[in-house]
């Protein structure tokens, strides 16, 4: 019997491959909890996900419809009045469609006989889930990732609310695991690390072939990636007569400025911006690369990366990678063992790193047979998924 449901913010999102693949491996063990999504992803790149899965998806109604449902499950008497008593003193105050969102997803969830919800990200699948615990003695539990408790947006309904009324919160390093127990002391008992994990056997293994070398990155052209510092790091390659070919997969706010970037240091034919790709061609371009690059920084607003999904892609496929030593990135990267850590913001730093792997064969085959045993140790998806449901079921 299905004992928890999913509820997301969107689902299947391809920029949160990683919720996918833990839905996707517990349908492989044989768990198949119903799976709430409260927006519905569009203009997303094509993916290939299971049509068994997207099929299981109940999508809730937008704002009119959700409303007019709220109000006839009312008027048939499914709500108590503590409930209407708490949308009445709402009212239209922000995220007030949390509540109302609560008492669509809890009215079915009581159906079902399901006493259990876990939310990805401490932001509005966990907000609410907060409310369905609050109107109907529902638990819930939520997966932590990033940016959602480095640098939290302000609701009434803070991460401090989350972390104290959830039975249990989750997250993917333990650095951030180490950050929430300092933050809510009281919780720590509460606060468990579990990384994130890929089907392993997914990723082909680089041959290191490539002429002239290929530098790949992949992720969101947004600040926190630090995408214009691997563009600097290029051009002082490219001063140091190094042969190399760059190529940055993602798609985001800042693909004009860094489109305007390479134009001005002159390097369009040796820095290009393929834009966001299906997951089977991120997996061809690693296998084809000689080295994996994610230069992260922390943004102006405290944004940082925490375990990078598309490092672990990358050392799956056996690449060496460089990146810096912010948030969970150092459980991941081996100094000199499975690649380099630079301090964030050091161009210099990330050519010369750059520059020992695609000088030294030998070398980078070293560290990424190292990345590959790594992530078969720490990334296995099977295991991480029996240890998430350990601690929720």
């Amino acid at each position: 019997m299905v004992t928890f449901a999913y509820l997301f913010e969107r689902f299947p999102s391809f920029g949160q491959t990683f919720c996918y693949r833990e839905v996707a491996e517990l349908a492989r063990q044989g768990i198949t909890p119903p799976i709430f999504s409260i927006r519905n992803p569009k203009d997303e790149p094509p993916q290939d996900w299971d049509r068994r899965i997207v099929q299981r998806v109940h999508y809730l109604p937008e704002e009119k419809e959700l409303l007019d449902h709220v109000r006839r499950a009312s008027k048939k008497r499914k709500l108590t009045s503590e409930v209407i008593a708490a949308l009445d003193e709402w009212g239209r105050r922000t995220d007030f469609l949390r509540l109302y969102q609560a008492v669509y997803v809890g009215l079915r969830l009581q159906e079902m006989g399901i006493p259990h919800v876990h939310a990805h990200f401490a932001g509005m699948a966990a907000r609410t889930a907060f409310w369905i615990h609050k109107f109907f003695s529902i638990s819930f539990s939520l997966t932590a990732h990033a940016n959602d408790i480095f640098a939290p947006r302000d609701f009434e309904i803070g991460l401090d609310k989350l972390v104290a009324e959830a039975r249990v919160i989750i997250t993917e390093t333990d650095f951030s695991a180490q950050f929430l127990r300092e933050g809510f002391p009281k919780r720590a008992g509460q606060i468990h690390r579990i990384y994130n994990g890929l089907n392993l056997a997914e990723f082909g293994r680089s041959d290191f072939s490539s002429t002239p070398p290929l530098i790949i990155a992949v992720g969101r052209l947004i600040s926190k990636k630090g995408f214009a510092n691997l563009i600097c790091a290029c051009e002082l390659l490219a001063k140091g007569g190094k042969s190399f070919r760059c190529e940055i997969i993602g798609e985001g706010p800042l693909e004009n400025e860094l489109r305007a970037q390479i134009e001005q240091l002159d390097l369009q034919d040796r820095v290009a911006l393929s834009g966001a790709k299906p997951q089977r061609e991120v997996r061809q371009r690693l296998s084809a690369a000689s080295v994996f690059v994610l230069p992260s920084v922390v943004d102006a607003q405290g944004g940082m990366d925490n375990l990078p999904t598309v490092i672990m892609e990358a050392m799956a496929t056996g690449l060496p990678v460089i990146s810096t030593n912010i948030g969970g990135i150092p459980e991941m990267i081996v100094q000199n063992e499975t690649g380099f850590l630079v301090e964030p913001g050091d161009a210099v730093a990330l050519a010369g790193a750059i520059e020992k792997i695609i000088d030294d064969r030998q070398l980078t085959q070293k560290l990424g047979q190292a990345g590959y045993e790594r992530a078969q140790a720490l990334f296995s998806i099977e295991k991480n998924v029996r240890d998430l449901c350990a601690l929720i079921l």
